[in-house]
């Protein structure tokens, strides 16, 4: 028994001078949801289906559209369901003038505006290579796109696919090659993790590669693909699957983009969704993210 008694003192002893060391760290202390997730839900009832990914533990979210909704109208929505929304995917900043996409940004309240898909700023038919100077051209694009929205008070961000670490020769990807012709202060990265192992790349490389660079993450999983793939032609993308069960481990990712710049981590399954519901996956997902900890 004095044995027994001087092993729980010892105990208490170390957690008094350790207070946290016997305590896990969340890795993610508020994890998102970006809506993509359960865009098909949303179209059928944004208020409900906002309050049910409250409900599962999600604090904030970013939006891809806003399911119908007027900007004004899915923010009150967003209010209502008591969640909060710091960025924000829009599709068509291909056009002349992006004045009215940053009114609805900041009509809806974010701070970053996000594009992605190289598609958008070239006239090349889908399944076309290409090439060095098209990404060049998308870099320059972006710096002015990103100057007008810092003028907007907005903060532009590129997402990244899995095309765009296609070898262009000499190991030069065109995600690099974008990276590199980008002004730092004017575009910021959103690194879709998911995306970038299934092309083959190390996320926790292009972390240390581009520091400062990354604000926010997309964290998702797919079944292990045979061989990594850059193309997103249907019979070459990898099944999405729920966070923990598919091949990617997110504890290393996320250590190291804590402490990296980011500052939203948003959790996205790509579908099909196989044996359950979208807001069953996003729980499930839920579960698993909330669970990581140091």
């Amino acid at each position: 028994m004095l044995k027994q008694g001087l092993t729980i003192t010892a105990a208490a002893a170390a957690s008094a001078a350790f207070p946290n060391s016997l305590s896990a760290v969340p890795l993610v202390t508020v994890p998102g949801l970006q809506l993509y997730t359960v865009d098909k839900e949303l179209k059928a009832g944004v208020e409900g289906v906002l309050k049910k990914v409250r409900a599962i533990g999600y604090q904030e979210v970013e939006t891809a559209g806003f399911s119908g909704l007027l900007a004004k109208e899915f923010r009150t929505a967003l209010e209502n369901a008591g969640l909060k929304c710091n960025s924000s995917h829009f599709f068509n900043f291909g056009s002349a003038d992006p004045g009215p996409l940053f009114e609805e940004a900041n009509t809806l309240g974010i701070h970053y505006t996000v594009t992605s898909a190289m598609s958008r700023f070239t006239d090349k038919p889908a399944g076309q290579v290409i090439a060095v100077d098209d990404y060049k051209a998308m870099a320059g694009f972006c710096n002015e796109l990103g100057r007008k929205a810092k003028q907007a008070g907005l903060q532009l961000a590129y997402h990244n696919h899995n095309t765009e670490f296609k070898d262009l020769g000499q190991g030069e990807t065109g995600y690099d090659i974008f990276i590199e012709n980008t002004d730092s202060g004017l575009v910021k990265l959103e690194l879709d993790c998911g995306w970038m192992v299934a092309a083959g790349h190390n996320p926790v490389e292009y972390f240390h590669r581009y520091p400062n660079r990354y604000r926010m993450v997309h964290i998702k999983d797919f079944v292990k693909p045979a061989k990594p793939s850059t193309s997103l032609a249907s019979q070459d993308v990898p099944q999405g699957t729920v966070l923990g069960t598919g091949y990617i481990d997110y504890r290393p990712i996320l250590k190291v983009a804590k402490v990296s710049g980011v500052e939203h981590f948003y959790v996205e399954q790509e579908p099909p969704f196989i044996g359950m519901t979208a807001l069953e996956a996003a729980t499930k997902d839920y579960a698993y993210i909330h669970g990581l900890s140091v």
